[in-house]
């Protein structure tokens, strides 16, 4: 049987990635020991996820609660399937900006020697496998923020005469930027998969995400921008804007239409370390203010939110993905979900859990 490994299986696109290989038929190994709760403690918690993906697809998922930082413990898994591993998916990741800065170390470990240790395991026991690593738009640092902005009443936006005008392309330089130390775990494990499938001519892939969303996520303030600010309007919970006046601008892209741009690539896989950005792009954007303001629209509820001044650093002001790369390598894969749609599906899968 053909077997698919998902690392951060409990989380938003890891679960997403399950559930998806289960219903194709395939032998699903999990591997997800919930560091999720370390960075963020308890509301963070994917044992939730988990627990219901171990209820609902029984023996055809297998968790392993294994430390990606851990090289013998994942070459030992591997060797237990070998060959029949087909596809790796890799999502695990520490993914705050903030969390990063507290423990740099640990931030590093998992996100850039975690993916080094994949890749090793993989080269030396499944090398014909399929490797998708989801990377971040952050290997740009605050390189976006340099283009010409223009301020409008809800949003920053790019000046529609520049040559980015349908969004940022993958020939943007990841050099002289700010990138905060979790941008640099993430370059560095993005360039090591690139290099795996350069230098060893494997098939690799670095998909470099925008926002990922989806009702699944266990969003928190550190990470997860819609979905916790859709817990926090539902739950009547204070919020807090940080710099640029709320009308910074994410392209937000659901889940599901991860898990599609995964699989075209997985059907028709290419050599040599492939990088492709990925976010809603024009289809699916949206600031801050517009956000705030359709999520009280969906709920029916007001937001009680405080700003401050203090943007992240490295924090991008306008950051919208350009999808052409893609979608000329792949035309037949197309996006199903807009914002609106992605917040609506937020609100009405967890009425009751944050009710």
């Amino acid at each position: 049987m053909s077997v698919v490994v998902i690392t951060g299986s409990a989380g938003l696109i890891g679960s997403e990635a399950v559930e998806f290989y289960v219903g194709q038929g395939y032998k699903v190994v999990g591997i997800d020991n919930n560091m999720r709760q370390t960075f963020f403690g308890e509301e963070g918690s994917t044992v939730w996820n988990r627990q219901r993906m171990e209820k609902t697809f029984g023996s055809r998922y297998e968790h392993h609660d294994l430390d990606i930082r851990d090289g013998q413990a994942l070459d030992k898994l591997f060797q237990q399937y070998q060959k029949d591993i087909a596809l790796i998916i890799h999502t695990a990741a520490q993914p705050s900006h903030d969390w990063a800065a507290r423990d740099p170390v640990t931030d590093f470990g998992v996100n850039a020697n975690g993916t080094l240790n994949l890749l090793e395991a993989m080269r030396h026991h499944c090398p014909e496998s399929v490797f998708i690593f989801t990377s971040t738009n952050k290997v740009y640092g605050d390189k976006p923020n340099t283009l010409p902005l223009v301020e409008k009443e809800t949003r920053w936006e790019i000046d529609p005469s520049h040559e980015y005008q349908n969004g940022i392309p993958e020939d943007m330089t990841v050099d002289q930027s700010m990138h905060s130390l979790f941008g640099a775990s993430k370059l560095a494990a993005d360039v090591l998969v690139q290099e795996y499938g350069r230098y060893f001519d494997m098939k690799t892939v670095s998909f470099r995400g925008g926002v990922l969303s989806g009702a699944r996520q266990s969003g928190v303030q550190l990470h997860g921008f819609i979905n916790y600010l859709m817990k926090c309007v539902m739950m009547e919970k204070s919020y807090t804007i940080f710099g640029y006046k709320g009308k910074q601008v994410r392209d937000v892209i659901h889940s599901h239409d991860v898990i599609s741009a995964f699989h075209t690539f997985f059907q028709n896989p290419r050599r040599g370390g492939e990088v492709y950005n990925l976010g809603g792009g024009r289809f699916s954007n949206i600031s801050m203010l517009e956000a705030i303001d359709m999520a009280q629209q969906i709920t029916g509820k007001k937001l009680h939110y405080t700003y401050s001044d203090q943007h992240r650093a490295g924090d991008h002001i306008w950051y919208i993905s350009d999808l052409a790369r893609f979608q000329t390598h792949f035309p037949e894969w197309k996006q199903k979900y807009n914002i609106r749609m992605i917040m609506e599906e937020i609100h009405s899968e967890n009425l009751v859990r944050w009710s």
